[in-house]
C-alpha cells in the first residue's frame, strides 16, 4: 500500500509527499492534524446540525408562512436532496480543485445561504435558500473528510474519523434542543442566522490553519450526464412519493413519477458503465461489505430522520410543549448518541462492526416500535426510555459508517467512497420524510372521515374535509374561529387521535425497515483500507 500523493503545484516537477514540505504535522499550526480537524468539525458541525435543527422549527414556519404539510416536507426535503445529489460530485470537484479550497467555498456559501433563509418572506423562498445550502454543505461535507485522510497518519486517522463521526451524530441529535432554544426565546429566523458567525469562525481557522491536499490521479472531467440523470431520478422518487397521498397511489399521475424514476435509475447504471470518468463508478458495489455499509445508512437515515419528523409535532401539536420543552423531551436522544459514539467507537475497533452495527439497529427497531405505542397522554418518563434506546442504537450506525464503506473501497477510490457514504445518509433522510410522510397522510385520510363521524360533528364538504386533513398531518385540530368549546374540545379529540393513528402507522413502518436494516448489518466487516492515511506524516 502507498502512500497518499499530491500534484506538485511548486513546478519542481514529480510527486510531493500528502503534507508538504515546511509544513510537518504538529509543528507549527497550518496543517496540524489536530488542529484540522478541530476546523473542519466547526463546518462540519453547521451542515449536521441543520439536518434535524429545522425540524424543531417547522411548526413555527408553517404557521408563520401560511405553508401546507408537502411544503414543509419540502423544506428538509430539498436541503436532503440537494446535499445528496451534490455529494459524490463535490467530492471530484475536491479531489480536482483542492480540499481546502472546496471547503472554504461551502462554508461560506452555506452562512451566506442561511442568511437568506433567515430573511425569507416567503415558504418558496425558503425551499429554494435551503436547496442551496444543501448544494454548497455538499461541498464542504467530502472535503473535510478528504483534508483529515491526507492529514492524519494511518495510526491516528481512526481516532480522528471517530471525532469526527461523533460531531456528526452529537450535532445531528442535538439540532432539536438548540432548536427549542432559539425559536422558543428568539424566532425561527435564529435557527439559520445562528450559521453565518459559526461560518465566519469555519472559515477563519480554515484560512489559519488548512494545507492544500490534492489526488495524484485527480480527474480531469465531470460527468454532467450522470449528474443530471441521477438528479432526475431521486427528483422524481421523492415527488411521488410526497404527491401520492394527494394524488392517490392508484393515479397515473403517481405511477408516472415512479416509473421515471426507475428509468432515470437504470440510464445512469448503464451510464456510468461507458463514460470514462462516472460520477460512482459501479465497480465500487462488487464488495459486499461496502454494499450493505451503503444500504445500512440509507435504512438508518429512513428510521431517524422519518420519525423525528413527526416526533417534534407530536410534541408541539399534541403535547401543547413549547419549541424549547420539545428539545428538552428529546436529551435522551442526544445524551444516548453523544455517550454511545465513543463506546461504539471503541467497540467497533476491537470486535469489528458487523456485532455493534445488528446490536444498534436492533435497539433502533425496538424503539421505533416503543414510539407507535405512544398517546396522547403519554408520560415524559415513557417517551424518554424510547428516545434514549433510539439514540443509543443510532450511535454506532453513525460512527461505523466510515469505516465499513470507506474502508472496504480501493484507495484510488477512497475519496469517491466518503461522498457515498454520506450521500447514502442524506438519499435515507429524504426518503425517510417522503416514505413516512405518505404513510401519515394515507392513514388520516382514511381514519379522519369515520373518528370525525363517530365525534357526531358536523359533516365536512370535501373540501373542508381535504384542510382538515392537511392539519391533522401535523397534529393542529382544525378549530374555526368562534366554535364553541365543546366543538373544539370534540374537533381536538378526533384530530388528536387521527394523528396519533398516522404516526403510530408511519413509526411501525420504520420499525420494519431497522428489522431489515439489522440483517443488512451482518453482511458488513472491517476494511482493508480502513487505518489509511497520511502515511508519510508523523504526528
Amino acid at each position: 500500500m502507498t502512500s497518499q500523493t499530491t500534484i506538485d503545484t511548486t513546478g519542481s516537477g514529480g510527486n510531493v509527499p500528502a503534507t508538504p514540505s515546511g509544513a510537518t504535522p504538529g509543528k507549527g499550526l497550518r496543517g496540524h492534524p489536530w488542529l484540522t480537524l478541530i476546523t473542519v468539525a466547526v463546518g462540519v458541525m453547521m451542515v449536521a446540525l441543520d439536518g434535524t435543527i429545522v425540524a424543531i422549527a417547522n411548526p413555527a414556519i408553517q404557521k408563520d408562512l401560511g405553508a401546507t404539510f408537502a411544503q414543509v416536507q419540502w423544506i428538509t426535503n430539498g436541503y436532503f436532496l440537494a446535499l445528496a445529489v451534490s455529494l459524490i460530485t463535490a467530492g471530484k470537484l475536491g479531489d480536482r480543485f483542492g480540499h481546502r479550497q472546496t471547503f472554504l467555498i461551502g462554508v461560506v456559501g452555506f452562512a451566506a445561504a442561511s442568511g437568506a433563509i433567515g430573511l425569507s418572506d416567503s415558504i418558496a423562498l425558503v425551499v429554494t435558500f435551503r436547496v442551496l445550502q444543501g448544494l454548497f454543505g455538499a461541498l464542504l461535507m467530502p472535503a473535510a473528510l478528504g483534508l483529515l485522510r491526507a492529514t492524519f497518519p494511518a495510526d491516528k486517522l481512526n481516532m480522528a474519523i471517530g471525532i469526527w463521526g461523533m460531531v456528526i451524530g452529537a450535532s445531528t441529535a442535538g439540532g432539536p434542543i438548540l432548536g427549542g432554544v432559539l425559536v422558543e426565546h428568539v424566532n425561527w429566523q435564529s435557527v439559520f442566522f445562528i450559521n453565518v458567525p459559526v461560518g465566519v469562525l469555519a472559515v477563519v481557522l480554515g484560512v489559519w490553519i488548512l494545507l492544500d491536499h490534492r489526488a495524484e490521479n485527480a480527474p480531469r472531467s465531470f460527468d454532467l450526464p450522470g449528474i443530471a440523470l441521477l438528479s432526475a431520478a431521486m427528483f422524481c422518487l421523492v415527488w411521488a412519493l410526497i404527491k401520492a397521498p394527494e394524488w392517490g397511489w392508484g393515479d397515473s399521475r403517481t405511477w408516472a413519477f415512479v416509473i421515471a424514476s426507475v428509468v432515470g435509475f437504470a440510464l445512469f447504471a448503464f451510464w456510468e458503465t461507458k463514460v470514462r470518468e462516472p460520477l460512482i463508478p459501479l465497480a465500487l458495489f462488487r464488495s459486499v461489505p461496502l454494499s450493505a455499509g451503503v444500504v445500512l445508512m440509507i435504512l438508518m437515515a429512513i428510521a431517524f430522520m422519518g420519525g423525528l419528523f413527526f416526533v417534534t409535532f407530536y410534541l408541539q401539536n399534541v403535547h401543547g410543549m413549547s419549541p424549547i420543552d420539545a428539545g428538552l423531551h428529546l436529551l435522551p436522544l442526544t445524551g444516548m448518541m453523544i455517550v454511545g459514539s465513543p463506546l461504539a467507537g471503541a467497540m467497533i475497533t476491537k470486535v469489528g462492526p458487523r456485532i455493534p452495527l445488528a446490536g444498534g439497529m436492533t435497539l433502533t427497531a425496538i424503539a421505533m416500535y416503543g414510539m407507535s405505542t405512544l398517546e396522547t397522554d403519554t408520560g415524559s418518563g415513557l417517551m424518554s426510555l424510547w428516545f434514549a434506546l433510539l439514540g443509543l442504537g443510532l450511535a454506532p450506525v453513525m460512527v461505523g459508517a466510515t469505516e465499513v464503506i470507506v474502508g472496504n473501497a480501493p484507495m484510488e477510490l477512497s475519496g469517491v467512497a466518503g461522498g457515498l457514504q454520506q450521500a447514502a445518509m442524506q438519499i435515507g433522510g429524504s426518503l425517510g420524510t417522503a416514505v413516512l410522510g405518505a404513510v401519515m397522510a394515507s392513514k388520516v385520510d382514511s381514519d379522519l372521515a369515520g373518528n370525525w363521524e363517530k365525534a357526531g360533528l358536523p359533516p365536512l364538504t370535501s373540501e373542508q374535509e381535504h384542510q382538515a386533513s392537511e392539519a391533522v398531518q401535523v397534529g393542529v385540530p382544525p378549530v374555526a374561529p368562534g366554535t364553541p368549546d365543546a366543538i373544539a374540545a370534540k374537533i381536538t379529540g378526533v384530530a388528536h387521535d387521527t394523528f396519533i393513528s398516522g404516526m403510530s402507522a408511519a413509526s411501525l413502518v420504520a420499525a420494519g425497515v431497522a428489522v431489515v436494516a439489522v440483517l443488512v448489518a451482518f453482511l458488513t466487516k472491517r476494511g482493508e483500507n480502513a487505518g489509511a492515511g497520511a502515511g508519510a506524516a508523523h504526528i
